[in-house]
């Protein structure tokens, strides 16, 4: 299967060490995840998206990225192809405005099933659908189903109704393909619905029976005697709801992060003021 990584600051911040440097980052894992690449950042309010059919460790664009990238928010995928060409239609994260969406995971049957699911997708929203994955669908479902509950182009769109969408998305494949499969060693041909979603302000990670994991503080910060936004939640579990980082990734990399499991069926994330949703205390 895939890899996700996501990210989201206070700050503008480099995540080369988190693709590149650190002992497990993501250019390392794309020697098992060798289909293809992508990374989306946020400057100016407006989603930058890259994408290469190459394995990201042999990618020089990928490095040269990884290192010249600063922002608040980052999502960036390998991938592993289960369903689709190995094409650059095909690499994830996709974009919709301002919305990009990676998925890590599977649609048992989906060949058979692609008709059931396209028809799930109002016209309007199914007219976007440019290459043959079921991860592009599901993210064109999602979309339509954020479109039920509030204009998706909003930017202030409301963290709630996101998570309500996501809940009714799941809900939806899960009647046409059958449940998710929570086992992370399950085959690779059973449902997975684990993705990350987010339109440069609020990020939100769904665990759909693929491993995810969470991190909103570290050990100890290096920059804790010149960062101008250190607070007592960068070091511990946060008293008051708000985290001045939110990551997400497939597995935990190494570093000061404290990283802990989210459960299967949960949805985890942060809204445009950077109060976290979904985290059990």
């Amino acid at each position: 299967m895939c890899r996700l990584f996501g990210f989201r600051s206070v700050l503008q911040s480099q995540v080369h060490r988190s693709l590149v440097g650190a002992e497990n980052a993501l250019a390392a894992q794309s020697v098992r995840h060798p289909d293809g690449w992508g990374v989306a950042y946020y400057q100016a309010g407006a989603p930058h998206v890259i994408k290469s059919t190459q394995a990201a460790v042999d990618d020089h664009i990928f490095r040269r990225v990884s290192g010249v990238v600063s922002s608040e928010t980052v999502l960036a995928h390998l991938r592993k192809a289960t369903v689709g060409d190995h094409s650059i239609v095909n690499i994830h994260p996709f974009q919709f405005g301002r919305w990009v969406f990676a998925h890590n995971g599977n649609l048992a049957g989906f060949d058979a099933l692609r008709p059931k699911l396209l028809e799930r997708v109002p016209p309007v929203f199914r007219r976007f659908i440019l290459g043959d994955t079921d991860s592009e669908l599901l993210f064109m479902l999602l979309i339509s189903k954020m479109a039920d509950r509030c204009d998706p182009t909003r930017r202030g769109f409301p963290l709630g109704d996101l998570f309500d969408a996501i809940a009714e998305t799941v809900e939806v494949v899960e009647s046409i393909v059958g449940p998710i499969c929570e086992d992370p060693d399950g085959p690779p041909t059973a449902t997975y619905l684990t993705f990350v979603v987010t339109n440069g302000t609020s990020l939100a990670a769904h665990q759909g029976g693929k491993p995810l994991h969470v991190s909103t503080h570290k050990t100890r910060c290096p920059e804790r005697d010149v960062c101008p936004s250190f607070a007592p939640e960068c070091e511990a579990p946060t008293e008051r709801g708000f985290v001045n980082h939110f990551i997400v990734s497939s597995e935990p990399l190494m570093g000061e992060n404290v990283w802990r499991p989210i459960p299967p069926r949960r949805t985890v994330g942060v809204d445009f003021r950077m109060q976290v949703e979904g985290l059990a205390p």
